[in-house]
């Protein structure tokens, strides 16, 4: 009883396990054949918004904004993370050739860091950046009960 492998498998006690990767899909097509599609196949499978936006044209700012991200993913020795490109476009959609770049988005005061990831494709530069601070509940502040004019400002 004590030969039997606990886990099922054919391998042998000593062989360490080989780690599989989660493929990566966008609407069931893979990474690798997404990289490979033509422009007109991978709008017709992004949400409507997006589609009207790429059959009316990609304008000047956004192309340009990829040429830079091109640039910067060139330049940089493989394995290591690319140069961040800063850009005020919120509303560019995230295409397969942004994947592994790393862009700073600007959300109304300073440039958030954003590493484009296979899973933000489709979504726009803006969604992961937050522009607002967000409300922490429960915390005392000036006005907000009768107890806290008594807490200290400083």
């Amino acid at each position: 009883m004590a030969d039997k492998d606990t886990a099922g498998g054919d391998s042998s006690a000593g062989e360490p396990k080989k780690r599989t990767f989660r493929v990566v899909t966008y609407r069931g097509v893979e990474l690798e054949k997404l990289l490979d599609l033509p422009e007109e196949k991978l709008v017709e499978m992004f949400a409507a918004r997006q589609r009207r936006k790429f059959t009316r044209g990609i304008k000047r700012k956004p192309a340009t904004l990829l040429k830079k991200l091109k640039a910067a993913a060139a330049k940089c020795p493989q394995g290591e993370k690319p140069e961040m490109v800063k850009t005020h476009l919120r509303d560019t959609t995230i295409v397969p050739e942004m994947i592994g770049t790393v862009v700073g988005v600007y959300n109304g005061k300073t440039f958030n860091q954003v590493e484009i990831k296979p899973e933000m494709i489709g979504h726009y530069l803006g969604e992961f950046s937050i522009t607002y601070k967000p409300v922490r509940h429960g915390r005392p502040g000036i006005g907000a009960t009768h107890s806290s004019r008594f807490v200290p400002l400083k």
